[in-house]
C-alpha cells in the first residue's frame, strides 16, 4: 500500500506540474518552452501512472480522489487560494473513495 500511495503522490505532482507549465504558458504569456515542459512532464506522469499494481479502470478511478486533493492543496500553496470548509470535506471524500477503491479487500 505504502508503493502505491507513492505511486500515486508521484504521479499528481507530474499530472498537476504539467498542467501547471501549459497553463503558464497559454494564459500567462511565458515561452513556449515551458509548454514542452509541461508536455513532457505530463507524458511522465502517464508513465508513472502504469506503475500502479491494480488494473486501468481501479488506478485511474482512485487517481481521480488523489488529483482532487492535490490539485487543492497545489492552489493553496502555489496560488494562493486558502480551501473552505467545504473544499476540505470534498477533498476526505475523494480521499476515502480512493482507498476504498483500491485497499478495500476483495472477496
Amino acid at each position: 500500500m505504502i508503493k502505491s500511495l507513492f505511486y500515486f503522490l508521484w504521479a499528481g505532482l507530474f499530472e498537476i506540474g504539467g498542467g501547471y507549465l501549459i497553463w503558464l504558458w497559454l494564459r500567462e504569456g511565458k515561452p513556449i518552452w515551458w509548454g514542452i515542459l509541461g508536455g513532457i512532464t505530463l507524458a511522465t506522469y502517464g508513465v508513472i501512472a502504469t506503475r500502479q499494481p491494480a488494473n486501468f479502470g481501479r488506478v485511474y478511478a482512485a487517481y481521480g480522489g488523489v488529483f482532487i486533493t492535490m490539485a487543492m492543496l497545489w492552489g493553496w500553496k502555489v496560488d494562493g487560494v486558502i480551501p473552505d470548509h467545504y473544499d476540505f470535506i470534498g477533498a476526505c471524500l475523494a480521499l476515502l473513495s480512493v482507498f476504498v477503491i483500491m485497499y478495500a479487500p476483495r472477496i
